[in-house]
């Protein structure tokens, strides 16, 4: 009779420990947080991924991964190809980001089940069918745009004098003088090529106007924030926020990464 009370409770014991297991377990587990998703940054034309070194650990600070895409520059076709691989890279969910140029990039580099959503920052966001150099048209040509040099290749730069006083006008001189060394020329037949599907259409969106920008149009970054639907932000800055402002650049992206489920 003992025997067996002992092997009663012995089992008792046991079955309470699984129970308590168990239960701690699954409690770790819905007490573990969601994996944040990461960010992919896409430069626009006449920079690099350096253009972002400021906004960069802003976001890693607050545990997030981030990639600075290179684009070559040299197609739609082949700036969305490398988009898409760093989007491919990522372990989960993305926040995809594109200035300028870019902003044409990730329109179409979105359509990725990855992307959870999009930036767009003082950046281009045309509709399907769409192609960059037929936006704007009916819109003053832009200071900085009609300095553009082109060389023999066809690939269009700016002059270390337009990109200090149209690009980058609210930057240090120093400064600009580097972002005019690392700029990336962009073949001008890129501006030609359209876009096939726009990621906006089935992803939510945010975007900021740069209100002093002197390469795009404030009134038609304004038309595509609305186009989009986006969540707007007017920053009184040149086309570069994310180089004289690089904490409201990073916090509109962190209110995209936080809005992501």
């Amino acid at each position: 009779m003992k025997a067996t009370s002992r092997l009663f409770s012995l089992k008792t014991g046991l079955g309470m420990l699984a129970v308590a297991a168990a239960f701690t377990g699954s409690s770790a587990m819905a007490a573990e947080p969601a994996e944040k998703p990461s960010v992919v940054i896409v430069h626009g034309a006449f920079a690099d991924g350096s253009d972002w070194a400021k906004v960069i650990p802003l976001l890693q600070a607050k545990g997030i991964k981030v990639t600075a895409v290179q684009n070559p520059l040299t197609s739609l076709a082949d700036d969305v190809a490398a988009a898409k691989r760093a989007i491919d890279n990522q372990p989960g969910k993305v926040v995809l980001v594109g200035h300028s140029w870019g902003g044409t990039v990730i329109t179409e580099a979105g359509n990725n089940d990855k992307v959870a959503s999009l930036v767009y920052v003082a950046a281009f966001a045309p509709d399907a069918g769409q192609a960059t150099g037929d936006l704007g048209k009916d819109l003053p040509v832009p200071p900085g745009i009609a300095k553009l040099s082109v060389d023999k290749a066809g690939f269009a730069s700016l002059p270390p004098s337009a990109l200090a006083a149209d690009f980058a006008q609210d930057v240090p001189a120093k400064q600009a003088a580097v972002m005019a060394a690392t700029q990336g020329p962009i073949a001008l037949k890129a501006f030609g090529d359209k876009v096939e599907t726009a990621a906006w259409k089935t992803r939510p969106s945010w975007y900021i106007v740069s209100k002093n920008d002197r390469m795009i149009q404030p009134d038609l970054e304004r038309a595509f924030a609305k186009q989009i639907n986006a969540k707007t932000t007017e920053l009184p800055t040149s086309h570069v926020p994310q180089q004289s402002r690089p904490a409201d650049v990073a916090k509109v992206i962190l209110d995209a990464v936080a809005a992501t489920k």
